[in-house]
């Protein structure tokens, strides 16, 4: 059987932790194969794009800054791609190149297996307006929320999603939270608020009512500020790495044609290279 080649390019590339994850499900399986972190700067990526299959890759993975371009060039995209706006994955079918986003799908898994009472919510404060929310908000209305609340310091980014998700989705300023809080189900930081070398999330969860999960997308560190406040108020948290880790299933499974899974193993190789202890 010919060895199969996956790759996940961006700009930069260096700092992606995906090799580490595809890798480890390679050795697991036994695979015959690579997956490699290919450096394309945005003027080269359309030539990228075109030379894939004469280079013998079966797909992969793509990050910033080229979501959007991959969305623009693909043959054919997912519905999950089309509601974001972006493509995260790459394959072929019939010599044709296809495009999808699994972000949502990550973000959906990841809180399954750790939180699975939040689909039984119907409001969902989401804290950020940028690429990362699409994903989350399409995951929260697929899951079943009628309310979706977009927070975001500039109001009009958030009301520019409103257009996209309609029913239900709302905009908001930051000086609303308290208010939009008091009856949440469900919070969530799509921002890199509280990252490490970003400033702080500054919110207070006080509001927030005593069943509600809060989820932070930040994975360095890996328990935020946010979800520190949570654990004191003893709320249910969620932290971000789980998304990560979650959202490489369907692609790998596309590629080598075994479906992975996501264990404490694999969660703690991951760890360990963002200088964590498991």
């Amino acid at each position: 059987m010919a060895e199969i080649h996956a790759f996940v390019c961006g700009h930069p590339i260096a700092h992606s932790r995906s090799p580490i994850i595809h890798g480890y499900w390679l050795a697991k399986h036994g695979i015959e194969g690579s997956y490699e972190r290919i450096e394309v700067a945005p003027a080269d990526f359309p030539a990228f794009l075109e030379n894939l299959a004469a280079r013998g890759f079966a797909g992969g993975n793509v990050t910033l800054p080229h979501k959007e371009t991959a969305f623009r060039l693909v043959s054919r995209r997912d519905e999950a791609a089309q509601m974001i706006g972006a493509v995260n994955t790459l394959w072929f079918e019939d010599g044709r190149l296809c495009g999808g986003n699994t972000d949502a799908y990550g973000y959906a898994a990841h809180h399954d297996a750790l939180a699975p009472c939040w689909r039984e919510g119907e409001t969902a404060v989401v804290l950020g307006a940028g690429g990362a929310a699409r994903a989350i908000i399409h995951a929260l209305q697929k899951a079943g929320y009628k309310n979706v609340r977009i927070v975001n310091r500039t109001v009009e980014r958030a009301h520019e999603l409103v257009d996209i998700f309609a029913g239900g989705a709302s905009a908001h300023g930051w000086d609303e939270l308290p208010y939009l809080l008091s009856d949440a189900d469900f919070l969530v930081n799509t921002s890199a608020l509280g990252m490490t070398g970003k400033p702080p999330l500054e919110i207070s969860l006080d509001p927030l009512p005593d069943h509600a999960i809060v989820s932070d997308i930040v994975y360095a560190p890996l328990k935020t500020d946010l979800l520190a406040s949570a654990e004191a108020r003893g709320l249910i948290g969620v932290d971000g790495l789980g998304m990560l880790l979650h959202q490489a299933v369907p692609g790998f499974e596309r590629w080598f044609g075994v479906r992975p899974e996501v264990t404490p193993d694999l969660r703690a190789a991951v760890l360990a290279d963002l200088g964590h202890k498991s």
